[in-house]
């Protein structure tokens, strides 16, 4: 887009679109963290509090990767919109 338009963008899409890369990072860890968690709980048995703590861990970052998601769609959208012609 900065192609198109021949100048750079404003400074917060850039801002926007590494905070929406660090949250799907995030989301990623926590989502391994879990794997690990419940095939770890298979063989050892039910640690149920640590159980609840990386399943809220990922929900949260969930949450997060969303208002980062939809944060990002608006910024692009604005982007968009810059880059056309007049």
């Amino acid at each position: 887009m900065e192609r198109l338009r021949s100048s750079p963008l404003h400074a917060n899409i850039s801002t926007a679109l590494d905070k929406h890369l660090e949250a799907i990072h995030v989301v990623q860890a926590r989502r391994k963290d879990e794997i690990v968690n419940a095939s770890s709980r298979q063989r050892h048995g039910p640690p149920r509090c640590q159980d609840e703590r990386v399943v809220l861990a990922l929900a949260a970052a969930l949450q997060a990767l969303c208002a980062a998601t939809r944060k990002v769609r608006t910024v692009l959208w604005c982007a968009f919109y810059m880059t056309l012609p007049k």
